[in-house]
């Protein structure tokens, strides 16, 4: 039934706390009562002004929404007269339900690898805020973003005079080699080391340079599900391998794949640190050209109890280990670097693959974070991070330790961003997840970071991320739905 004029305005609902914009909601709202014929052809609207009165909003939105209605061919508009509805709304939802009507006759082809993607819950799909006790992020709050700021602007500047250069830019390179030399023991020069928009970028390119369809890749189980993501997405046989207490465990029998994919350092998701008889083992399996090693050091530069633990490429003398490193840990999220040190033989091929799939990083990004790891800003806020980071993660196993220990054993971490705590009694650690999530607590069930049958239950809980008073208010809420 069409709507009287007086009518309009009781049919639209702002909703002024939504992330979508006020312009954006009006003009989806009238575009549907014109396209389900409640407003009619030739159907006056009553005045911009007159209809921000009555929403309560500014004279100016509604101004933009009919704008935006009148490009999309829904109103007709002139200065000096009110908008008029100019399509029959009947023949648009006829036409309209008849292309939803095919849509639905049948499923979109996608590849094996995109299919699967609905099998796995990375990236997590509660994750359009960020909320106590997300594992994964450090505190963006504790970032020194004025002087970041200060090293952008800088770098910005300076762009129009710089000559076109490569992808990969040389200060930059330069300074992470001297970095990761004397902070992460990497035997690494600066030609080696790729400048990427993500660590998760870096494997996707290993995969595209070294993996045949149909190549075995060894991962962790329970492990990170964007490992076994990149290399299912170029044919790999992704096989997982069970964890003890020195890590990652080779299974007894079986021949060396082409990749073996490993978190020695700090694995995830447990935290626990590779022996060195086990990094041993692991690189008497790799021939240089036969088998790879990839090192994920996600988070190695926050380790709290002892010196930390030199990177297992440094270990490696025949050039047979990627390293994979971001700064979305150490710094801030939405910096979107990451960088991978090549083995010598592959650097040449690793450039051309990096240009031809396009995963290259903002140049001007790149010289901001030379001159902020040159001024020494890097490694100050890393510093002051750790000793942060290290009184949070004891304060979360203090609380629940009091609170939540007899139906928790938190396993703690000597580093990282994370730990595990494992459900006492029972295996429902996915129920458990989302009543958490319910509350506000935000989780993830370890069960589902496993490849296959899950042996493994248990909750995983950031604390980096969180101040010590949300880290407790947390904990408490926690215990109220256990």
């Amino acid at each position: 039934m069409p709507v009287p004029e007086s009518l309009i305005s009781a049919q639209i609902d702002l909703n002024r706390a939504d992330d979508e914009g006020l312009v954006a909601q009006l003009t989806g709202q009238l575009r549907s009562l014109i396209a389900s014929g409640r407003l009619v052809k030739g159907r006056t609207l009553p005045s911009s002004r007159r209809l921000a009165s009555d929403l309560g909003v500014s004279r100016n939105t509604v101004t933009y929404a009919f704008e935006q209605l009148a490009a999309e061919g829904y109103l007709e508009t002139s200065h000096g007269r009110r908008p008029i509805v100019t399509v029959d709304g009947g023949e648009r939802v006829a036409e309209g339900g008849a292309v939803a009507s095919r849509m639905r006759l049948g499923k979109p082809r996608l590849s094996p690898w995109a299919s699967s993607l609905t099998q796995t819950d990375w990236p997590m799909s509660y994750q359009a805020r960020l909320r106590p006790l997300r594992p994964g992020p450090g505190d963006f709050r504790e970032f020194p973003n004025e002087v970041w700021a200060r090293c952008l602007r800088r770098s910005a500047v300076r762009a129009a005079k710089r000559e076109f250069g490569p992808v990969n830019r040389t200060r930059l390179r330069e300074a992470l080699a001297h970095y990761l030399a004397t902070s992460r023991g990497v035997r690494a020069t600066a030609d080696q080391i790729l400048i990427l928009p993500s660590a998760q970028a870096a494997l996707t390119l290993i995969a595209a340079a070294v993996i045949t369809p149909g190549d075995d890749v060894w991962v962790e189980d329970p492990g990170y599900p964007g490992a076994a993501a990149a290399f299912r997405a170029s044919g790999a046989r992704v096989i997982g391998m069970r964890l003890d207490e020195q890590g990652m465990q080779r299974i007894p029998g079986l021949a060396a794949p082409t990749l073996i994919f490993m978190t020695p350092s700090h694995q995830h998701p447990t935290g626990r640190l590779m022996s060195l008889s086990r990094r041993t083992e692991f690189l008497g399996l790799s021939r240089p050209g036969k088998t790879w090693i990839v090192e994920d050091d996600y988070d190695g530069e926050f380790h709290y109890d002892s010196r930390p633990v030199p990177a297992l490429q440094g270990l490696d003398a025949h050039g047979r280990v990627f390293y994979v490193g971001t700064f979305s840990k150490a710094m801030t999220s939405d910096i979107r670097l990451g960088y991978l040190v090549v083995p010598p033989a592959l650097v040449n091929i690793l450039e051309i693959v990096q240009r031809h799939i396009g995963l290259i990083a903002a140049s001007h990004i790149q010289e901001a974070l030379a001159e902020f790891i040159a001024d020494g800003h890097f490694l100050a806020h890393l510093r002051r991070m750790r000793r942060i980071y290290h009184a949070r993660r004891d304060h979360l196993v203090e609380g629940l330790e009091r609170h939540l220990g007899d139906v928790l054993a938190a396993e703690v971490p000597p580093g990282g961003l994370q730990l595990v705590a494992r459900l006492k009694r029972g295996r429902a650690d996915q129920a458990a997840v989302k009543r958490l999530v319910e509350a506000g607590v935000e989780t993830r069930a370890l069960s589902g970071l496993a490849l296959g049958r899950p042996r493994d239950h248990g909750l995983l809980l950031g604390f980096a991320a969180w101040r010590e008073s949300e880290i407790t208010a947390a904990v408490r809420t926690m215990a109220s739905c256990f």
